[in-house]
């Protein structure tokens, strides 16, 4: 009787060694500050001109957010802000926002 060869266990052979197995990234955030050039409350969406945010790798730049819309109310073209950004899955996002 032929016996199966041994599989190690998971822990042994690491992630990397499994075939089309992709783990994702654990979100990132970091608080900024910046100065809002566009609101798109029904799409979710808001554009900040900031500075740098090494912590998210992003230079200092005008970007695209998504957002809840319910956290755009009172927010308009011009207001400085601060926010608290998030980069999961190759997407920014905003969790916190409030005029500054």
């Amino acid at each position: 009787m032929l016996a199966a060869p041994a599989v190690p266990p998971l822990a042994a052979v690491g992630a990397w060694a499994l075939p089309g197995v992709v783990l994702a990234a654990a979100p990132v955030q970091a608080r900024a500050s910046g100065e809002v050039v566009r609101v798109d409350a029904a799409a979710g969406k808001i554009a900040i001109r900031h500075g740098a945010i090494p912590k998210l790798d992003l230079p200092a730049m005008t970007l695209v957010y998504r957002v809840d819309p319910s956290r755009l109310a009172g927010i308009a073209v011009g207001d400085r802000v601060d926010f608290t950004a998030e980069r999961a899955g190759g997407q920014y996002r905003l969790v916190e926002l409030e005029k500054d």
